[in-house]
């Protein structure tokens, strides 16, 4: 099944997604283990595969999480609605990102946030944003990123998202790419956890929105892997598994964990979850 939406919109999101990316500003040729928050139907977690990153994705439409499988990506999947938090372990990831999904609601994490659920006090946009960021940072590895791509409607969104991120222990800023550009605009939010004066919000981009793609031109390269419906050609050979495994035991040693996880026997046999 094809990701919802045109080609236009697709292409769109990937631009974001190697945006995110590049804000993270990861160690290079580095594994890394990054979590996709509002992952959909996984078009960032591709992006993610061929970037040589090991991810898990979150998000609460189990439709969206069906088309993912489908897709055949390789993050593991969690059916979790953010505004309750995140269960995962202390310094679980190296980074994390978040883009805006271009889908008939055309809003981001972070507004979808600031929708109370019910008018109970601790469904208040403030709770869910303090419950959100509060295990987030947690969760996330000191020093580390999290970049998050949205529209604020108001100043006011920003104050109360920035203001709740800071409380929760990050640091960072807003980052506006294209400023005077009303179609190209566009806004992140990019969080530091640690890293002192070494971390510095990044530069945004101006000038001609083309220019930038100067920089992913591997992504010809990569369409052209891709089937006329959108799905990636066949990759799950024993090489292509050998050197995930591979990925995955440098994650651990660099972490300091010398206790790698005893390999298995190779299988490609197919497991299809149910949300």
């Amino acid at each position: 099944m094809p990701v919802p939406g045109s080609t236009r919109n697709q292409q769109i999101q990937a631009d974001m997604t190697y945006r995110a990316l590049e804000l993270l500003n990861l160690p290079p040729e580095e594994p890394a283990f990054l979590l996709d928050i509002g992952c959909g139907s996984g078009l960032s977690g591709e992006i993610l595969d061929e970037e040589g990153y090991v991810w898990a994705g979150v998000d609460i439409a189990p439709s969206m999480l069906e088309v993912a499988l489908e897709r055949e990506i390789e993050g593991d999947l969690f059916l979790q609605d953010i505004g309750q938090g995140f269960g995962f372990r202390p310094g679980s990831f190296d980074g994390a990102i978040s883009r805006m999904l271009l889908n008939p609601l055309s809003i981001s994490v972070l507004q979808w946030l600031l929708n109370a659920e019910t008018s109970h006090a601790t469904s208040s946009p403030p709770h869910r944003l303090n419950r959100f960021f509060t295990t987030l940072h947690s969760a996330l590895r000191n020093p580390s990123r999290a970049v998050f791509q949205f529209y604020p409607s108001s100043d006011d969104q920003i104050q109360m998202i920035t203001s709740a991120a800071q409380k929760a222990g990050f640091g960072g800023g807003i980052v506006v790419d294209y400023p005077n550009s009303k179609k190209a605009k566009k806004v992140f939010l990019c969080l530091f956890v640690g890293g002192g004066s070494q971390q510095q919000v990044p530069k945004a981009l101006d000038g001609e929105e083309e220019d930038s793609k100067v920089k992913f031109e591997r992504r010809r390269e990569r369409e052209r892997s891709r089937t006329k419906n959108g799905k990636r050609k066949d990759v799950k050979d024993r090489d292509w598994i050998l050197k995930k495994k591979e990925v995955t035991t440098r994650l651990y040693r660099k972490r300091g964990k010398d206790d790698v996880p005893r390999d298995s026997k190779y299988t490609g046999r197919k497991r299809r979850a149910v949300f």
